[in-house]
């Protein structure tokens, strides 16, 4: 490009709230469900049903918004935004547009390099969700499900304080692991309780007025986020290089295709035509139920990792794995507790643990064995009972049911042979039935015994004291 251009990048990001039961009513908010099935008379917009404001998504926002250092609202109330869109029951969405609840915050987010930069947030506030519109392309037809129709919504808008898909995806990631510590939602982007809108401009580096933006939808993945950055930044750089404007718009991202396109000119909040909803009265937030929210905030990923290495004196890079979800970090909290041997327990998380995980596709919150059973396993081998392969073998089995592994053992008879005299025989018959290797450790080559410990291991079904094996083996060779 002949001129530099400096990308300007704010979100609005859309979080799904962790409640059992909708907004404004009593239906279910689970993910999934037969079409329609989580519906009533108000979250479908039938004529004079009234809602009725959920106290735990409030609960939750407030939650959000301290963490976030966010002023709160302590009287806020909520607004009718008007537009019609199929999947839109009422023609209105119930949002917060004058008084939102949370208020002036950011957080700070480190990018690759090690900068750290402070993100601002402009405001946090709720809503309801709309339904979802599943386009039949076999009957030419579009149907709506409204199922997600009036889920509550946090969205929160950050000041345009970002420059790159770098920075983005660091406050996105931060973002979501605050608001999962919390438990305020799963922020799954895949599931649509965590989604992004990217609003972006470019200008000529060095000016303070900003360019003219477009919003980016449709973005479910940090890497659709990424690539649509970089596709729109590229898209305005070349139409100011040519000598056109930029259009402020709605645009479209098709991952597939790496492509956007335009939905609809950009809306002014005039175009919305706010005004307070009647059927809602105004919301006050106490400062005692403020203080009993913050009371309860969990500690956080960043306080956690520096008391792993203090308090446990683990590495950074095992502080870093198990504070990545608040599961994991409670889990190996409790183990290491049980067991004193913190090390011990960050091993097998970080080793098996994720393994399993990322073999078997499942999130840390699926986690379905105990700590006392990772603890017994660590006892075992600690005494030698078990070894190597067969702690890895019991293992799978606490993974996949909780088995009690000492109770494992026992019924799979995969205790540890210390039997000096068997492991004298096995080996005895290891030693004549190669006698090349033998002949290459004589000579020097001391990877040999690693292959004869093997094969005594692999004879022995993993079950030899590997300790054992290696005296016996280093004698009978000397000889």
């Amino acid at each position: 490009m002949s001129r530099q251009y400096e990308t300007v990048i704010g979100l609005e990001v859309h979080v799904e709230l962790a409640t059992k039961t909708k907004i404004f009513c009593g239906c279910s908010t689970a993910f999934g469900g037969a079409p329609n099935a989580h519906t009533c008379p108000v979250c479908t917009g039938m004529p004079g049903s009234l809602p009725t404001l959920n106290k735990k998504a409030v609960e939750y926002a407030v939650a959000v918004g301290l963490a976030a250092g966010c002023e709160i609202t302590k009287d806020c109330k909520f607004d009718r935004k008007n537009y019609f869109y199929p999947d839109n029951p009422q023609n209105y969405q119930i949002s917060q547009l004058y008084l939102p609840i949370c208020r002036n915050g950011g957080i700070e987010i480190e990018t690759g390099d090690g900068k750290k930069k402070w993100i601002g947030i402009h405001e946090i506030h709720m809503e309801e969700d709309a339904g979802k519109l599943v386009h039949d392309e076999q009957e030419d037809c579009s149907i709506v499900d409204f199922n997600r129709s009036g889920v509550p919504l946090i969205e929160i808008v950050s000041r345009p304080d970002m420059r790159s898909a770098e920075e983005v995806t660091a406050y996105l990631d931060k973002l979501r692991l605050m608001i999962r510590y919390l438990g305020a939602s799963d922020c799954k982007l895949q599931e649509g309780s965590m989604r992004a809108d990217v609003n972006l401009s470019v200008r000529k580096e060095g000016t303070k007025e900003l360019g003219v933006r477009t919003e980016m939808k449709n973005l479910n993945s940090f890497k659709a986020i990424a690539r649509a950055i970089e596709n729109e930044k590229n898209r305005q750089i070349g139409l100011l290089e040519a000598g056109k404007g930029v259009i402020q718009e709605t645009r479209r991202w098709d991952d597939l295709k790496e492509y956007s396109y335009a939905m609809r000119s950009k809306e002014d909040a005039r175009d919305y035509r706010y005004f307070p909803d009647p059927d809602l009265p105004p919301v006050h937030i106490s400062d005692a139920w403020i203080a009993e929210i913050k009371e309860r905030q969990p500690e956080f990923r960043p306080e956690k990792m520096l008391r792993y290495q203090s308090e446990y004196g683990l590495p950074l890079y095992d502080a870093e794995i198990l504070t990545e979800s608040r599961k994991l970090a409670d889990f190996f909290e409790e183990a290491a507790q049980l067991c004193g041997r913190p090390k011990k327990v960050s091993n097998w998380i970080m080793g098996e643990t994720m393994r399993l995980l990322k073999e078997k596709e499942m999130e840390p919150e699926e986690i379905r064995f105990s700590p006392e059973n990772l603890v017994k396993l660590i006892e075992l081998q600690e005494k030698g009972i078990i070894h190597g392969s067969v702690a890895k073998e019991v293992f799978e089995a606490i993974f996949e049911n909780n088995a009690d592994p000492e109770a494992y053992v026992e019924a799979h008879g995969l205790k540890s042979v210390n039997d000096e005299g068997t492991l004298r025989s096995v080996i005895a018959e290891i030693v004549k039935a190669n006698p090349k290797s033998v002949e290459d450790y004589r000579n020097g080559k001391k990877k040999a015994m690693g292959f004869l410990v093997g094969q005594t291991m692999k004879t022995m079904n993993g079950k030899a004291d590997p300790k054992l094996v290696n005296e016996i083996l280093s004698e009978v060779l000397s000889e």
